[in-house]
């Protein structure tokens, strides 16, 4: 086995584990898959790892349950310096004015790792959030939104920043999608990772 390969393979197993250990509370476990700087960004949290396990705790404790699910993972390598992409789905289960409903968003984990004395870390974690769909799981409850916040959002992550909102959550209003100039600041940002620099 050539050791880009077994690189990769550690990389794949660590996104593998911040699934799995996260959505399982396993708190103490999802730690050890980042680096002491690393840091992670989504809709509703941008900040230290270290403040977004605090958080999801407290979401949790409100009634927020989120899973995801993980495709396939596409990783580039240069040094000590990696970038991942993986197909992932985000399951979210909030309540809307008295109904559970849940929002489901299709995207990729932009991963910029980063091996130090011989392991791999996380250093950022980004998104990009190319659809979504929102649905109560109660077939006939009809839900109505407020068209006029709705379309604030990208349409990537529309419900769900909708959802989140109505849940006292702080939704960033520009995330990458499939295309567009974020998206295309997100692949900047990545190779000029790969070539050395910092992150900004």
């Amino acid at each position: 086995m050539t050791k880009n390969t077994q690189d990769k393979l550690a990389i794949r197993e660590l996104i593998e584990n911040w699934a799995v250990w996260r959505d399982g509370l396993q708190w103490d476990r999802f730690e050890t898959v980042w680096h002491k700087d690393g840091q992670m960004w989504a809709t509703w949290f941008q900040g230290t790892y270290k403040e977004f396990i605090k958080v999801s705790k407290a979401g949790y404790a409100k009634g927020t349950i989120v899973h995801h699910m993980l495709g396939g993972t596409s990783i580039d390598i240069k040094g000590r310096r990696a970038v991942a992409q993986t197909k992932m789905t985000i399951s979210q289960r909030l309540p809307f004015k008295g109904v559970v409903c849940d929002v489901t968003c299709f995207g990729r984990f932009y991963d910029f790792l980063e091996k130090r004395k011989g392991r791999w870390g996380l250093v950022l974690r980004r998104l990009t959030y190319e659809k979504d769909r929102l649905d109560p799981l109660d077939p006939s409850a009809r839900l109505k939104l407020d068209n006029k916040l709705l379309q604030k959002f990208p349409v990537g992550y529309r419900h769900l920043a909708y959802l989140q909102t109505q849940f006292g959550y702080k939704v960033k209003p520009d995330l990458p999608g499939l295309d567009g100039p974020a998206t295309d600041a997100l692949y900047a940002q990545g190779a000029a990772w790969l070539k050395g620099k910092a992150l900004t």
